[in-house]
């Protein structure tokens, strides 16, 4: 702001009645001069002045009352006289995945009790393979020897790690469909 042009009562009553005919701040802010649309947005909350009657070129805008209602007229018959949507189809078939063997007798591999532990028992040298809900006082960790280097023991390595060759041969078969 400008050396003496700070908010003098005539600024302020003058703030008050552009605030209140509808100017918007950047509109306030040139007239009054020497104060930013930002200072104008402060003094009007401070001035407690939020509520206005909307005026100036908004009014003039604003659609007359009978060309409102044949707007939405208008509308109401294109969204009737609208087609129905068309079915979203996939770019390619979904793979052929081998049906499930019938699951007769599950087979998990056994664990003794004894190496299913909790996360206070867990070591660094145990399979973290994650076995039940954790969200039940149930839950449990395989807690079996793990391999060097990888967080699963050998059977749950084989679950979670996929050999490079037989990802590139999936994506191959796959394109081909």
């Amino acid at each position: 702001m400008e050396a003496g042009l700070g908010w003098t009562d005539d600024r302020v009553a003058l703030l008050r009645r552009l605030w209140e005919d509808g100017q918007s701040a950047s509109k306030i802010a040139a007239q009054l001069g020497g104060v930013t649309r930002n200072a104008v947005i402060g003094k009007v909350h401070r001035l407690g002045l939020a509520g206005r009657a909307r005026g100036g070129e908004e009014a003039a805008t604003a659609v007359p009352p009978s060309k409102t209602v044949e707007i939405e007229t208008a509308i109401a018959v294109v969204e009737t006289q609208a087609p129905e949507p068309v079915a979203i189809l996939a770019h390619r078939p979904a793979p052929d995945f081998p049906a499930p063997a019938p699951a007769a007798a599950p087979a998990p591999v056994a664990l003794a009790v004894s190496e299913r532990v909790t996360i206070m028992d867990l070591r660094e040298s145990m399979c973290r393979w994650p076995l039940g809900d954790p969200t039940t006082p149930e839950f449990r960790f395989c807690g079996a020897r793990s391999i060097t280097g990888l967080p699963y023991c050998t059977h749950h390595a084989e679950i979670a790690y996929q050999p490079a060759a037989e990802r590139k041969r999936d994506r191959r078969v796959a394109s081909f469909r």
